[in-house]
């Protein structure tokens, strides 16, 4: 029998203490590279989303406008700027003005608004660039009385009172239409209301006749009977514009494109599919369906960059706000237009 004894106990502890501290640091360094992959696999998808996204196009809109509210519950322009490694934002604004102001503080990127808020924001001094517009849609806004009226044509509101919303685009309309009936503004009695009150006094009798858009107009047509006695058809062009931050504009011309691309990709669509494209929108602005159909059927949805005619048509507007002393001062609207350089 083998007799250990207390040399060899000895030699062999310091041995076993060096086999301990080898098996502590591998066993130290297994948890170490566990603890890495672990946290690697948790960040991997936080990661790729930020290579992904590394920008934001903040898109200024307002519920009547009917394109954006599709896109933005169709989700395509999301898809279409992934590649871009950008992301959407949707800021929802009541009226033109809010979102022109929005635009000029730098709370959004690009908006869509009608003719007349840019004028107003450019008389003010605000930044901003017409990057875009629609195709004209002068049916799409008119000078509605009740389906009794005894008016039948606009000469004969002369003294009468006509509802609308100061500084609009219908503003401008109702001037025209007067014009062309021989008549001056000073000849009827304006009376300034936002379409829900103008509504209310249309439909109490508390004014002769409201000059308004679409989809007011649509809503008052089918809901009272409204009749229609003049259009903007041979008057205004009643454009839509897009408009872009100026210092977004000059950095992002792709993400501009992209949505561009997207605008008129959708805008076919849904004139090809008015009565799903109405079934999608109707309820995300409170409005029956058969109304938004007929909104739709008289908009254009086709964006194009700015031409020298669409920027000069949209001076005139502004010329006539200056005369009516709705601006303090005249502006140049090529100031902040990007043309067509095609």
């Amino acid at each position: 029998m083998t007799q250990v004894t207390t040399d060899s106990i000895e030699a062999s502890v310091p041995a076993y203490r060096w086999w301990l501290a080898l098996r502590d640091l591998a066993v130290s360094a297994i948890v170490v590279v566990a603890i890495a992959l672990i946290v690697s696999l948790l960040l991997l998808p936080l990661q790729k989303a930020q290579a992904q996204n590394k920008g934001e196009l903040r898109i200024g809109y307002q519920k009547s406008a009917s394109l954006f509210v599709l896109q933005k519950a169709q989700g395509t322009l999301e898809k279409r700027l992934s590649p871009l490694g950008f992301g959407v934002k949707w800021v929802e604004f009541p009226a033109g003005p809010q979102l022109l102001e929005g635009l000029n503080v730098g709370a959004v990127d690009v908006g869509y608004v009608g003719e007349a808020p840019p004028i107003f924001a450019q008389a003010a001094g605000a930044k901003f660039l017409y990057i875009g517009f629609d195709p004209a849609a002068p049916q799409a806004e008119a000078l509605l009385v009740p389906k009794d009226s005894p008016v039948k044509s606009v000469a004969e509101l002369k003294g009468k009172k006509i509802a609308l919303n100061k500084g609009s685009n219908v503003h401008y309309l109702l001037v025209k239409l007067l014009e062309k009936n021989g008549l001056k503004f000073t000849d009827v009695q304006a009376v300034y209301l936002p379409p829900a009150d103008a509504r209310a006094a249309f439909e109490s009798r508390n004014v002769d006749a409201w000059v308004i858009w679409d989809p007011f107009q649509a809503a008052a047509e089918k809901a009272t009977g409204a009749r229609v006695l003049a259009d903007g058809t041979g008057l205004v062009n009643n454009y839509q514009y897009y408009l872009g931050e100026r210092g977004f504009v000059g950095k992002n011309p792709k993400v501009i494109q992209a949505l561009f691309d997207d605008s008129v990709e959708q805008g076919i669509w849904l004139k090809k599919n008015l009565q799903q494209a109405a079934a999608i929108i109707a309820p995300l602005q409170g409005l029956p369906v058969d109304v938004v159909e007929l909104a739709l059927r008289r908009y254009q949805f086709n964006v194009k960059p700015i031409t020298p005619e669409v920027a000069a048509d949209q001076q005139k507007i502004a010329d006539t706000f200056h005369e009516l002393k709705l601006i303090p001062t005249a502006i140049k609207v090529r100031d902040a237009v990007v043309l067509d350089a095609r």
